[in-house]
């Protein structure tokens, strides 16, 4: 345990001395919700980007950090010490969560102090859909961790797979103002199941199958993770 408290806090450091990991999962929900600041229905904003805030750890930076640690042999090194490689996971997993709740406790209190966002209807349906879409993220991240050949490669997939997941899943923008194909596209993505829960509790009458979803998806991408990932 005081391993992966050590780990822990050693990988929360190093997210936060990335300024790009800091800039986009802290700061960046905050400031489009300012410059959304206009618009009449801003609480409709607010669960798409906390949404936004966990693909951009688990689907766009823990891919090439998880990449590079392979690549530079430290899961190899940690195989020989009496720390498993899979505390360095969880430790990772910890880490990217902390840095998520950090983005979305200043969401949250910029849209409820800063606009009047009315609280949560459901906040415990909230902080469930929060913690199912980080684990799904974060189990999409682990597999294009385990399927990219380098750090480098690892960066573009999570780039690649990112960026239309968070428009065409309503993270970015609610589903409504994506044009009519696009989003029927974007119903298939793992990430609009995220959206979909999280919205849904924070504005009311939260249905179960989004739920139910979610963690089918956490569950089938863990394990293709664990049969494709490389520790060397």
């Amino acid at each position: 345990m005081k391993a992966f408290a050590h780990l822990s806090a050693t990988e929360l450091r190093l997210l936060s001395r990335d300024p790009a990991t800091l800039f986009f999962m802290v700061a960046f929900p905050a400031m489009l919700l300012l410059l959304n600041g206009s618009n009449d229905r801003l609480e409709v904003f607010v669960p798409g980007y906390l949404a936004m805030v966990l693909a951009i750890g688990g689907i766009s930076t823990l891919p090439g950090v998880m990449a590079s640690y392979r690549e530079r042999k430290v899961l190899r090194r940690l195989a020989t010490t009496p720390i498993s490689p899979l505390v360095l996971l969880t430790a990772q997993i910890a880490a990217q969560l902390v840095m998520a709740l950090a983005g979305a406790a200043i969401l949250i209190g910029v849209a409820m102090l800063g606009f009047g966002v009315a609280p949560p209807a459901h906040p415990a349906a909230l902080v469930l859909s929060f913690v199912l879409c980080a684990l799904m993220c974060y189990a999409i991240g682990f597999v294009l961790a385990a399927l990219a050949p380098r750090a480098r490669t690892a960066d573009l997939m999570g780039l690649l797979v990112m960026f239309p997941m968070i428009f065409l899943a309503g993270a970015a923008i609610p589903r409504e103002g994506v044009p009519g194909e696009l989003r029927e596209i974007g119903a298939y993505l793992p990430l609009t199941q995220g959206v979909t829960a999280l919205r849904e509790s924070w504005l009311g009458d939260p249905a179960p199958m989004p739920f139910l979803i979610l963690s089918a998806i956490i569950v089938l991408g863990t394990a293709i993770a664990v049969a494709l990932f490389r520790w060397e």
